[in-house]
């Protein structure tokens, strides 16, 4: 969002949905207007809306962000954070040209790729990491060897990680050769690191990994390192409750 310093008071009032310039001048007139709790008088005042606090009838108002939804084609070697104390790259170095303050949704490990989701939509993010909210999530994996069909029926059916057992998965071999294999993962959890673990778990630990597909999103050709938008019909589908989706 543009920072709107220096701005008339009026101008901002009527940005704030509180009247139109006109009658904000004459809320002003009217002496119901105050800035850092002294009362304004004059029409001609200006404000700083990212320093100063502006009450109308002794209530705080301001311009809400314009709010914005973001899909990154995450590489490696980035941290899914808004800053980080050892000072590494995060994910929202690869977004210069943004200036809303936006967050990322979940996380993709420091050494896992792809898809990730990022806005200031405090409401949204909430409700997509709600664990009530179980929604797709397809995986490329490389791993270490070729899983056998038992191996593989076992990663469907669920496997005991830790304290928790996994619910039923989706899992195919898409390209082998002698030493490893590429596999097509999908889960509805999202606990941590949970796609290592389960590999680990059948002993084919992964080499590389790559989230393609979050619900309908996928990245449809975004090359590693970019971002873009989220469309109208992709975000309908995000605000939708997913409670009622089809499980595994």
């Amino acid at each position: 969002m543009k920072r709107l310093i220096n701005m008339r008071l009026q101008k901002f009032m009527a940005k704030a949905g509180i009247a139109s310039r006109r009658k904000s001048e004459k809320i002003i007139l009217d002496e119901r207007v105050m800035v850092n709790d002294k009362i304004i008088k004059e029409l001609g005042f200006k404000i700083n809306p990212d320093k100063d606090i502006i009450k109308v009838d002794n209530k705080i108002i301001y311009i809400e962000e314009e709010k914005i939804y973001i899909l990154l084609n995450k590489p490696v070697n980035y941290i899914t954070s808004v800053s980080d104390q050892f000072d590494r790259k995060t994910v929202m170095d690869l977004l210069p040209d943004i200036q809303q303050r936006v967050y990322p949704v979940g996380r993709l490990d420091y050494d896992t790729s792809g898809l990730l989701l990022l806005t200031n939509d405090g409401d949204l993010t909430y409700k997509m990491t709600h664990p009530s909210h179980e929604v797709e999530k397809v995986y490329l994996a490389e791993v270490k060897g070729i899983p056998s069909e038992d191996q593989l029926n076992n990663f469907r059916n669920g496997l005991s990680i830790e304290d928790y057992v996994t619910s039923k998965a989706k899992i195919n071999i898409i390209e082998k050769n002698n030493t490893k294999s590429l596999l097509e993962i999908t889960i509805h959890e999202g606990k941590n690191r949970q796609v290592r673990k389960m590999c680990e778990k059948i002993n084919h630990p992964v080499l590389k990994l790559k989230r393609i597909k979050f619900g309908i999103i996928d990245l449809n050709g975004l090359k590693e390192g970019n971002y873009r938008r989220l469309t109208k019909t992709e975000l309908t589908y995000l605000k939708k409750s997913h409670k009622e989706d089809k499980k595994i």
